[in-house]
């Protein structure tokens, strides 16, 4: 029985050392502690703004205003300020009037200046990019 031991001992300690050694892709602990990627301003827009706005920000006639060549998109302190307290009440979109609850959305100024990007620059729409600084200093006035 000793025998057998002995001998399969270098094999197994072998093993051992090259399993240990061997880069299996398993992540390391630097790269298990990475922080994860900021979700992007379309993956914020599908999660947060799209049941009423639609996927192609279109809203929905009569509801839910358009974000999709929007002239209500004009100034971006207005739209920041339209996300972080929501609305309610009548408003005018591209010349149709809209009466309906907006809730105040809980996102960082990060995300929100993300999504904000996202719809100026999607949908038909041109506008500018929106930075978490702007988004700060509007939530700071309010």
């Amino acid at each position: 029985m000793k025998k057998i031991f002995f001998a399969a001992m270098p094999a197994v300690v072998a093993l051992f050392m090259v399993s240990c050694g061997s880069d299996s892709g398993v992540p390391d602990h630097q790269t298990m502690a990475a922080k994860p990627a900021p979700p992007t301003g379309e993956a914020i827009y599908k999660t947060t703004c799209v049941a009423c706005h639609q996927a192609n920000g279109e809203g929905m006639p009569g509801t839910y205003p358009p974000l999709a060549k929007s002239d209500y998109m004009t100034d971006k302190n207005v739209v920041i300020k339209q996300v972080l307290k929501g609305s309610s009440g009548e408003i005018t979109v591209n010349g149709q009037k809209y009466n309906n609850t907006m809730p105040p959305q809980q996102l960082s100024d990060d995300d929100m200046a993300a999504v904000l990007t996202y719809v100026y620059s999607n949908f038909g729409n041109s506008g500018p990019a929106v930075t978490a600084a702007e988004v700060k200093a509007v939530r700071a006035a309010l």
